[in-house]
């Protein structure tokens, strides 16, 4: 399918902690400045409205003017986004929630949501000449990264915990991925990917540790909001390790807002962990002050054992700019959830998807969401990948 010719209005990358400002011609990492997140920054064409969206490829490159890929040439796609919004009829009944969805982010290419973030920071890395990528991973980034680095003719090293399931560990090497195994979490593995940099001129692609894998995540805002008729909806749930896609569809909503596409009625966002590695609930809860004195634990779910996330203050920020807030599900839960969701609908989900579904019940009795609310689940990937963890 050819791509969107569309041109990105990349203005400036800023410092999400201060605003000050870094080049948007060379690599970046982190800001310099206050060692925080970078973040994206456009000029939105007059021309770039919904309806202008009405007759562009259904991938996320739909949205090229407010993605930071300066030449199109540069883009590395293999089909990504435009993932489907399904209602989960058997399950809202079960529920007795009339309006409740799920969007499943595992029609992806690699079979997660990963390939949103990785298709811009490969094909960023692309632009920026440089020839190879590296990066830290519970699972699905690295596939993720294997894969769009096998499209753009580029090396890769993904840095793996030992004790991930074999089909993660299979894909990078099918990828032709340089695969190493760290005995830890992600966080040792970053660690290593530190060492390694020494070594290799690769592109750390680390989450949050550069500017552009937000900017392939926040499509999935951009997604919900046309997918909805731009009306969000009242609720969302998401899977938070590292926190990507919570912050990029917070960031999006912005964007959209800025341009006239919403208003300002934003949805509450609702960052779900597992008890096992549960950083940001500790937080919130005031029980540490920073996630890194936050020690974790393996989870089946592996993208959420992520014990110290980068951008630990954009997250907190965006629970409270939202009226959200952090919760925390049992693994045992999890896969209660995955075999009930299956049996009921027919959708093999990863566990992350499922730990929503177990946070939904829970925060609907509890009464923290009402059930007349609309509310949205993000699967954020396949459950076929985790069925060793299963």
């Amino acid at each position: 399918m050819k791509l969107a010719q569309q041109q990105s209005t990349l203005a400036r990358l800023i410092c999400s902690s201060c605003g000050q400002p870094v080049s948007i011609f060379e690599p970046q990492t982190f800001s310099p400045c206050c060692q925080q997140p970078l973040t994206a920054e456009y000029e939105y064409p007059e021309s770039f409205t919904p309806a202008a969206l009405q007759h562009r490829p259904s991938t996320m490159w739909r949205y090229a003017e407010v993605l930071p890929v300066l030449d199109a040439s540069n883009i590395v796609s293999l089909g990504e986004g435009m993932t489907p919004i399904i209602y989960p009829k058997r399950l809202t009944e079960k529920l007795g929630t009339p309006d409740v969805y799920i969007k499943d982010e595992s029609g992806n290419p690699t079979g997660s949501f990963k390939a949103r973030g990785i298709s811009v920071a490969v094909s960023k890395a692309k632009e920026f000449g440089l020839s190879g990528c590296i990066v830290p991973t519970a699972g699905n980034a690295g596939g993720a990264m294997a894969a769009y680095c096998a499209a753009a003719g580029m090396q890769a090293i993904v840095v793996m915990p030992t004790h991930t399931p074999e089909v993660f560990k299979e894909e990078c090497r099918l990828y032709g991925a340089k695969l190493l195994l760290v005995n830890g979490l992600i966080s040792d593995c970053a660690k290593k990917v530190a060492e390694l940099k020494q070594q290799y001129p690769y592109f750390d692609i680390s989450t949050m540790k550069e500017p552009y894998r937000l900017e392939g995540k926040k499509t999935m805002g951009y997604e919900i909001a046309e997918q909805f008729n731009f009306e969000l909806p009242d609720v969302i749930l998401y899977p938070t390790g590292g926190g990507t896609g919570l912050i990029g569809m917070w960031k999006a909503f912005a964007e959209m807002e800025a341009m006239g596409w919403i208003g300002p009625d934003r949805p509450r966002m609702i960052a779900v962990q597992a008890a096992n590695c549960q950083p940001i609930v500790q937080r919130y809860e005031g029980r540490i002050s920073s996630v890194k004195e936050y020690t974790g634990a393996p989870s089946l779910a592996n993208g959420l054992a992520v014990p110290h996330p980068f951008a630990e203050k954009m997250i907190m920020r965006v629970l409270q700019e939202s009226g959200g807030f952090p919760v925390a599900v049992e693994d045992q839960a999890m896969l209660d959830a995955v075999r009930m969701i299956a049996n009921t609908e027919g959708m093999l989900i990863a566990p992350e998807g499922a730990a929503l579904y177990v946070a939904l019940e829970q925060l609907l009795d509890a009464g923290k969401i009402d059930r007349n609310e609309k509310i949205l689940l993000l699967n954020t990937g396949s459950g076929y990948k985790y069925l060793q963890n299963l």
